[in-house]
């Protein structure tokens, strides 16, 4: 029971704490200090605060202001916010500003609004550029996502040796999918048979 009290008490302390560090956040924002802005944004739009609606709004609205003076990373924030909400709409600006500068969760973002047709015109084309950009960053998920456009052909036209490639971009970005469907088209490149489904349980026993 004491030991259930001391915990109580240490997590109220700690409560305590950070109430205190937001309210320093929030005067030194108010004094111009941007990067106070975003701190004081970020803990009240995340952790237990996020659950406060609207603690939530407040916080969003000291990123907005970070953003509007130049703070690029509260610029990333309010646009993965406003995308994971499915404001697709408010995400859009903020996405291309970060995308122009190489974040390639931005950039793969603005890949899937175009594609899904997300408070936007659908656009296989546009869709297309953002998912290469996304890939040729690294972004493995955007160059799988360009190696099923060029299988479909949507946009492009279809192409086995582009989705191949695409494919092999996603593996040396580190996707275990990308990886695995390289190989497998590799395989039948070269002539290769594909081990049958019983062939391939017994080998997870060898």
């Amino acid at each position: 029971m004491m030991k259930l009290k001391w915990i109580w008490a240490v997590c109220v302390f700690a409560i305590s704490l950070q109430a205190i560090d937001i309210e320093e956040q929030i005067k030194a924002c108010k004094s111009g200090d941007v990067s106070s802005c975003y701190d004081a944004g970020l803990a009240l739009s995340t952790g237990v605060n996020a659950e406060d609606q609207e603690k939530k709004d407040l916080g969003l609205e000291y990123i907005r202001r970070a953003c509007q003076y130049g703070e690029e990373k509260a610029c990333d924030t309010m646009g993965e916010n406003y995308f994971k909400d499915k404001h697709y709409g408010g995400a859009k600006p903020y996405l291309e500003q970060s995308c122009k500068r190489g974040i390639v969760q931005a950039c793969n973002a603005l890949g899937t609004i175009y594609r899904d047709g997300h408070d936007v015109r659908q656009d296989d084309v546009r869709s297309r550029e953002y998912y290469e950009k996304a890939c040729a960053l690294k972004g493995a998920d955007a160059c799988i996502n360009v190696a099923i456009i060029y299988r479909g052909g949507f946009g492009v036209k279809r192409s086995r040796s582009k989705e191949k490639e695409y494919y092999q971009k996603a593996c040396d970005a580190g996707s275990k999918v990308g990886c695995s469907s390289f190989i497998r088209m590799d395989n039948k490149d070269k002539g290769i048979e594909e081990p049958g489904i019983w062939e391939q349980f017994k080998s997870l026993f060898n």
